[in-house]
């Protein structure tokens, strides 16, 4: 069974009504993206930053994945799939896919600020006093701006043993994501789905210039 490795970030959420904040000059719902996604931001203003998230988490609660989440899943039936997602959504779950690596952390969890490991489930909104049981604030589960990603050994490996990338809906400008297409193996086919893609330079990416939902049905028909 072909392992396909599927790589995605804010424009495979976009159709499900998730704003991304690069479509509007750096601002994401009206912040700047310091101020509610930096640890410095974070220490500045903490009831700001719950607050943001809190939004963030009940507009989640409202939207449903979009027709290319529910493709991806199809595919599981023919294909190894592995998403490894730049996104703090759900989405890809809850259209049910059953491999996910979240490389930026998840809107739906918590964590110490005291212990990044003492992680939780959380659905509900973070306030100040809300505390781990060592009796420090908890944060959302979110890897700010200037912070380690540290699902990114997983995500290279992962992509080493891919017969098939598939790239949806990112700018290729967040590193360490953007690199990880690099480590595919040479003879791995890359397709890259987004409305407005990113110049590659490498001749042997396979550019539909679509959005997730119509470029994924491209993609699928190719295969």
């Amino acid at each position: 069974m072909k392992h396909i490795v599927v790589l995605t970030g804010a424009g495979m959420s976009a159709e499900s009504g998730i704003k991304t904040f690069r479509d509007a000059d750096g601002l994401w719902e009206g912040h700047d993206v310091m101020e509610v996604a930096s640890p410095e931001g974070f220490r500045a203003n903490p009831a700001l930053v719950l607050d943001f998230y809190n939004q963030r988490r009940r507009q989640l609660h409202e939207v449903k994945p979009n027709a290319a989440h529910l493709a991806l899943a199809e595919l599981e039936k023919n294909y190894k799939i592995s998403i490894i997602t730049q996104n703090v959504d759900d989405l890809h779950e809850r259209a049910g896919s059953s491999n996910v690596l979240h490389l930026h952390g998840e809107l739906l969890k918590a964590r110490s600020t005291y212990d990044e490991f003492d992680v939780m489930d959380w659905t509900g909104d973070i306030n100040l006093g809300d505390t781990c049981q060592k009796g420090y604030q908890m944060r959302p589960h979110i890897v700010w701006f200037g912070e380690a990603v540290p699902m990114i050994p997983k995500a290279v490996s992962i992509c080493e043993t891919a017969d098939i990338v598939l790239i949806i809906g990112t700018s290729l400008q967040v590193y360490p994501a953007a690199s990880l297409m690099h480590y595919a193996p040479p003879k791995a086919p890359i397709y890259y789905i987004d409305p407005n893609p990113a110049l590659v330079r490498d001749q042997s990416v396979i550019t539909i210039a679509e959005s997730a939902t119509k470029g994924i049905q491209k993609f699928i028909n190719s295969l």
